[in-house]
């Protein structure tokens, strides 16, 4: 693992002179070099939810292994070795409060891809064959089995019998989707990325690489021991012979069942699935967006068989000399950049509409853009540190 890094906050909305606390490296920050220390300042402002901090990069190996090729490091793929967790802001004033009795640091669940070797030789064999790495297993808060491996006990979820539980399910991926669900049990989904939703009752929920959903759960089930599902998808199986997407589960347990796993064979999920439809979820509150005053259309091509993204035809390269230090030394127009950087002017203020033609996988982070005339490098908000923030939420 490289030692620089630096942290992204996601779904945390970043204010314009807060902007280099956002941790996106040579672009809106400068990494933490070895032996340094920086404190995030991070203002919510009226945010709450949940939400993940993980080292800077996008939610996909796939996604940014041309960028690191051509860094020469690692630097953005530190999160798959391990450098990720939970941020959870609580709200005193959720309007949803009602419907659940439980919601702390016990009911937080993280999924994951888990990776028996390190980044270093993953992206190493991916630039030099096109062919994405498979994971060794999935997590449910960090304790996996893989094919052939030690029976590890699985994470276990106590419950009181009667009470109603927020669980916040975060996917912490590189790469797998995960399919959560709860035998005999129905979950009703309250937030999705950190949005309070209307209400949805489903009996199955899809998350994938970066998602976090909060579940409510009721413990109205004879008290036994249940199988919490995982099962994911994330490449071809036959790459990896240590997956097996089964064994990625975990426990609920009632209060008075024995310390057991639950009867009977594992499974995949519910046999008749009531699956979330993600175009059905609803803001509990619906702001209507406002009228955009630039339009960009981005069309994301992979090349077959390397590793490689195009967006609009162009295939991104690190400058020389990083994008924010060219900003700091007074950069400002197109001219200023080179074409392989991507980068986007916008006007002060603009309100932006990014369009991505049907048939594109939806991959902006590739994308640099530069919110050039919005960028204030030398002044920034009175802030409080992240984790006093928080406690105060």
């Amino acid at each position: 693992m490289r030692r620089s890094t630096s942290l992204d906050f996601d779904g945390i909305f970043f204010s314009t002179p807060n902007a280099f606390n956002e941790g996106s490296s040579f672009v809106t920050t400068c990494p933490i070099g070895p032996g340094a220390s920086y404190t995030y300042n991070v203002p919510l402002t009226d945010q709450a939810g949940t939400f993940w901090y993980h080292r800077y990069n996008v939610h996909s190996i796939l996604h940014h292994c041309l960028l690191n090729q051509f860094f020469n490091s690692q630097l953005s793929v530190q999160y798959v070795d391990g450098l990720r967790g939970p941020l959870i802001v609580y709200d005193p004033q959720d309007p949803l409060a009602s419907m659940y009795d439980i919601d702390n640091e016990n009911t937080i669940w993280q999924v994951g891809d888990w990776w028996h070797n390190t980044t270093l030789p993953l992206l190493a064999g991916y630039v030099a064959t096109g062919i994405v790495p498979v994971s060794d297993s999935g997590t449910f808060n960090g304790v996996g089995r893989f094919q052939g491996g030690p029976e590890v006990p699985f994470f276990v979820q106590n419950v009181q019998p009667g009470k109603r539980y927020r669980f916040r399910v975060i996917n912490q991926s590189a790469r797998n989707v995960f399919t959560i669900s709860v035998d005999s049990h129905d979950l009703t989904i309250i937030e999705a990325d950190g949005v309070a939703t209307t209400p949805m009752v489903v009996n199955q929920i899809d998350v994938l690489a970066g998602q976090r959903y909060s579940l409510v759960l009721t413990a109205d089930q004879p008290v036994a021991n249940y199988w919490i599902n995982a099962p994911f998808v994330g490449g071809t199986p036959s790459r990896n012979l240590n997956q097996n997407a089964t064994l990625s589960r975990a426990i609920l347990r009632y209060a008075g069942a024995p310390a057991a796993d639950p009867p009977g064979l594992m499974s995949l999920g519910p046999l008749n699935p009531n699956a979330l439809i993600e175009a059905r979820l609803r803001p509990l509150v619906a702001d209507a967006p406002p009228e955009p005053d630039v339009n960009i259309t981005l069309n994301l091509v992979v090349t077959a068989g390397a590793a490689q993204w195009n967006v609009n035809g162009i295939s991104y390269l690190p400058p020389k000399t990083p994008t924010l230090l060219k900003i700091l030394e007074g950069a400002n127009k197109a001219a200023d950049f080179n074409a392989t950087e991507n980068t986007f002017i916008l006007p002060r203020n603009a309100i932006v509409q990014v369009d991505f033609p049907p048939k594109c996988v939806v991959v902006l982070l590739l994308v640099i853009f530069q919110l050039l005339s919005m960028l204030s490098i030398a002044s920034a908000t009175t802030t409080k540190p992240i984790v006093s923030t928080i406690d105060n939420a």
